[in-house]
């Protein structure tokens, strides 16, 4: 389940990356966040690596897009 929830959280960022569609990513952090703190109650590894990342990622392209692009 965890890992589902990190592969969710990183396709939500990953389609953010998309040009113009930038301003997902302020959706897709927090839920990445939701789902990191949910993947550290099931206690999965994979989960929380995956949200991890997504949330890193998420956080570089709004700083490259200046928080909206």
């Amino acid at each position: 389940m965890g890992t589902f929830l990190g592969i969710v959280a990183l396709l939500i960022t990953l389609v953010a990356f998309i040009p113009l569609l930038g301003f997902l990513n302020w959706v897709a952090i927090p839920i990445s966040v939701i789902f990191l703190i949910i993947c550290a109650i099931l206690k999965s590894d994979n989960g929380k690596t995956l949200c991890i990342v997504s949330i890193v990622l998420g956080i570089l392209r709004l700083m490259l897009g200046g928080g909206i692009f």
